[in-house]
């Protein structure tokens, strides 16, 4: 697998001189989906508005197939494939679940193919064309944002909080589609997740973040057979300090 995605040394934040993200190193490959765990405030979100350039990098690079990404340069990153889905899933609510497709589709491709491909990866939607995305369910809202970033052919997509105001059972139905369309497209993913058991399920690596520190990562079935390492990493230690943070590894179990 080639890699996609790479960033080196990243620190992302608000202010200059104050990072809430710290030298953050992530590699994404082609088809690989990586989960990017972390309790509430780590800076999963502050890393993805950095790395598709909605916020300019306070250090660091980010590359796409090898290729410098300008900081703060959302338009660029859009034209090397990263594609965001955010976590409150910036929808046209006046506008159809087809109208906010078609928008998203670019000249080169025609709509009706899009189409066909999306629906088959949601095909609630396929009944709600002409609804206006205001009108549906979290579910539904959630399934549009997707499909929207998968008709721009994302090399890397950013799901962030994919989970957001969802009933568990409707985000066990969501994540094994993300999954496939990893396989399925050859699509890097990095999806930011709170139901940590479930993301771990269809993930291939993880990543944790914790007070803007990588503090665990490794491969995602080795992680799902030992919480006690995520346990850890969610809740630290006595005696840590931001200064002192070493990312643990989690190699994969070959025995």
């Amino acid at each position: 697998m080639t890699t996609v995605l790479r960033c080196r040394g990243l620190d992302a934040g608000y202010a200059k001189g104050r990072p809430c993200v710290r030298q953050l190193d992530l590699e994404l490959k082609s088809g690989e989906v990586l989960a990017l765990l972390g309790p509430n405030g780590a800076g999963k979100t502050t890393a993805l508005l950095t790395l598709t350039g909605l916020l300019p990098s306070l250090g660091g690079t980010v590359e796409m197939a090898g290729k410098p990404i300008r900081s703060g340069h959302a338009r660029a990153a859009s034209r090397a494939g990263l594609v965001l889905v955010p976590d409150n899933r910036a929808l046209f609510t006046t506008l159809t679940v087809e109208e906010n497709l078609r928008l998203a589709v670019s000249g080169k491709h025609k709509w009706k193919d899009e189409r066909d491909v999306i629906l088959g990866y949601f095909p609630r939607l396929g009944e709600r064309l002409r609804v206006a995305a205001g009108a549906l369910s979290g579910g539904e809202q959630q399934m549009l944002a997707i499909g929207r970033a998968l008709v721009q052919h994302p090399k890397a997509l950013l799901i962030d909080e994919l989970s957001m105001g969802l009933a568990p059972v409707i985000v066990e139905s969501l994540l094994p589609i993300i999954r496939q369309v990893a396989d399925e497209t050859g699509t890097g993913v990095i999806l930011v997740e709170q139901h940590v058991a479930l993301a771990l399920e269809i993930a291939d690596t993880a990543l944790v973040l914790r007070h803007g520190h990588n503090v665990l990562q490794g491969d995602a079935r080795r992680l799902s057979a030992t919480p006690e390492l995520i346990e850890r990493a969610y809740l630290g230690g006595h005696g840590d300090t931001d200064e002192h943070w070493e990312p643990v590894l989690a190699t994969p179990d070959v025995s």
